[in-house]
């Protein structure tokens, strides 16, 4: 593990991310990968992991990468759009989310992020649209 994903791991304690399980792997402002043990805690009545699942990994991954870029120049993100599709229902194992940039721009970043099983098949995709800003934490 990366000190960077260490950092952001560490952040995400108590907040949503940290309470769906996930965990990133690796965090550059080119590359993002997180994993997620799946339990109970993750399924729909129907047995099923819960779509707003993949909808949080999606937008964590993606915020996480585009942050990094953006913090780098004294400024933050945040989600302005976040389309996930669900491909392939799972129940059990660890997925692992992999988020990549597709445009870094001065006032906007748009990030995909690929989420696989164990066995490498796709379950969900995702595209998150995100604004730039000040970082109010620097005021």
């Amino acid at each position: 593990m990366d000190h960077t994903a260490d950092n952001i791991n560490q952040l995400h304690r108590g907040t949503w991310a940290g309470e769906l399980g996930l965990t990133l792997v690796t965090a550059t402002r080119d590359e993002v990968v997180a994993t997620i043990p799946l339990t109970a805690k993750h399924r729909q009545p129907a047995g099923i992991v819960h779509g707003g699942v993949y909808a949080s990994i999606v937008e964590t991954v993606a915020s996480c990468g585009a942050a990094i870029d953006a913090l780098a120049h004294g400024k933050t993100v945040v989600g302005l759009d976040n389309q996930t599709s669900f491909i392939r229902a799972t129940r059990e194992g660890t997925l692992t989310a992999t988020g990549t940039p597709v445009t870094r721009g001065r006032r906007t970043q748009l990030w995909d992020v690929v989420i696989r099983d164990d066995k490498h098949q796709i379950i969900a995709t995702g595209r998150v649209r995100l604004l730039v800003v000040d970082d109010q934490r620097r005021h």
